[in-house]
């Protein structure tokens, strides 16, 4: 008690909470190419917040596309920015510039940030799922179950939900105790890598990250697969094959990004599972790939894959051409 080093901010159960000035971060030690792969992340953050901020603009100022298929691109859009922002800069930061120091409520605060808009992420896929099920299985029930007001409703509510939850987990994080180590193995301020390092009970923060986790991953996961059963089952009821391709199609983009976010951070979890002797550093690399990449890659499809944006953006640089 006597490291002047330490904060002494308050008393729970007759016991000092210690908190320190910070932490040291500290992932990546046997990561040859650590510089290379923070340039790499810089090209993509480049290319998240340009094409997230051009789709945020086309969804915006078109009227036309003031619709819940689109708010639900936007709110993803958003939600790209935010989360790629929560830990690009600060890991180039560290690893690039080799400043590691973290302050003690800034490592908060980026907690709150990567956690609330990673689960908002996942949320949002399955809100786009909402849309696809309602589109194809109640294509006549679209007014009723699927307008611009329930899709504000839905968005708002998972926001509401998913910040008041992490808000929560991170809060509780006040009550722990940091008087040993504050060298966090990891690329960020990371939730679980943060507890460990208490020299407190931290049971409550390990029950809320599991059931955190299972919320963040399942229930979405599970809502998604069961809209596309019910998807399937009803393109095949359809007579014309015309009819069922166009169904399917338009069901793509969207599967494409569930492939991206959802498939490496299964994988992840399996392999850390299963495979005991699985490099920390390799894991660390594995889930920020799959944290970064996919808010790069969702913009990058929707504006392909999307017949009124890609239209939209055609006609965006034809006007920009003909003024120059």
């Amino acid at each position: 008690m006597g490291n002047p080093t330490m904060s002494f901010l308050r008393s729970l159960n007759n016991s000092v909470i210690i908190h320190p000035p910070g932490f040291y971060i500290i992932g990546f030690q046997t990561f040859p190419y650590i510089s290379v792969y923070c340039i790499f992340l810089a090209i993509v953050y480049a290319v998240t917040v340009m094409f997230n901020i051009f789709l945020i603009y086309l969804v915006v100022l078109d009227p036309s596309l003031h619709t819940p298929k689109f708010l639900a691109i936007l709110n993803l859009a958003v939600i790209d920015v935010i989360l790629n922002t929560s830990t690009i800069p600060s890991m180039i930061k560290t690893f690039l510039f080799k400043d590691n120091f973290v302050p003690f409520k800034f490592c908060l605060v980026q907690m709150y940030v990567y956690y609330s808009f990673a689960s908002l992420e996942s949320f949002a896929l399955a809100i786009l799922a909402y849309d696809r099920l309602i589109a194809i299985c109640f294509p006549l029930h679209q007014n009723i179950f699927n307008t611009l007001q329930i899709m504000s409703c839905i968005v708002s509510l998972t926001w509401v939900f998913n910040l008041g939850r992490v808000a929560y987990s991170t809060v509780i994080m006040t009550q722990l105790s940091f008087c040993n180590s504050v060298r966090v193995f990891s690329y960020f301020c990371d939730y679980a890598p943060v507890f460990r390092l208490a020299c407190n009970d931290y049971t409550l923060q390990w029950s809320v990250a599991s059931t955190s986790s299972m919320i963040n991953l399942m229930v979405p996961f599970t809502f998604i697969v069961l809209s596309y059963v019910s998807i399937i089952v009803t393109v095949f009821r359809m007579k014309a094959v015309g009819s069922r391709i166009k169904a399917l199609t338009t069901c793509i983009e969207h599967l494409v990004l569930v492939a991206v976010f959802y498939i490496p951070t299964f994988s992840i979890f399996l392999i850390g599972l299963y495979v005991r002797a699985f490099d920390p550093d390799l894991r660390m690399l594995g889930l920020s790939l799959a944290s970064c990449i996919p808010p790069c890659i969702n913009p990058i499809v929707y504006s392909l894959k999307t017949k009124e944006i890609k239209t939209r953006a055609l006609a965006l640089g034809r006007r920009l051409k003909t003024s120059i």
